[in-house]
């Protein structure tokens, strides 16, 4: 029996995939979410996952691979000094995948992959109160 493919050939010759890889990776480290279609957004998820795995160690061997599978250096030194450090202590699942619609045109599904906020969740939910009534408290004792 024939085994499964590990990853989706995405329509595209090796190198023009990986073309599309790289692109999109720069994108998502950029920008820190993209909206693609949902073929895409699961072929780059794994791709993107160990890159920030590498990434968390920062050494000068990660950086020089790192840099070699992005194509500007501005992508790299975000993974690096931004996003890796964000995800120090987490052990895998930086990224979020989701529904975004259809395209028009082709109606093709489109899927929005970002990055987990990590560092948002751990400082807000010491600091900010649960609850509405709270909330408000909070806000008017701010405003007086």
């Amino acid at each position: 029996m024939a085994s499964r493919a590990k990853t989706a050939k995405l329509s595209r010759q090796r190198n023009k995939r990986n073309a599309l890889l790289r692109g999109l990776s720069e994108s998502l480290i950029l920008q820190e979410s993209i909206v693609t279609t949902d073929a895409k957004a699961r072929s780059l998820r794994p791709h993107i996952e160990k890159m920030v795995t590498k990434a968390k160690d920062d050494s000068r061997a990660r950086r020089r691979l790192i840099r070699s599978r992005l194509n500007t250096d501005e992508a790299s030194d975000k993974l690096f000094t931004d996003i890796a450090p964000r995800f120090r202590r987490r052990p895998g699942g930086y990224t979020r995948l989701s529904r975004a619609g259809f395209r028009r045109g082709d109606n093709a599904p489109l899927t929005r992959i970002s990055f987990v906020e990590e560092h948002a969740q751990q400082s807000d939910s010491s600091s900010r109160p649960t609850t509405p009534q709270a909330q408000l408290e909070t806000a008017e004792g701010e405003q007086a």
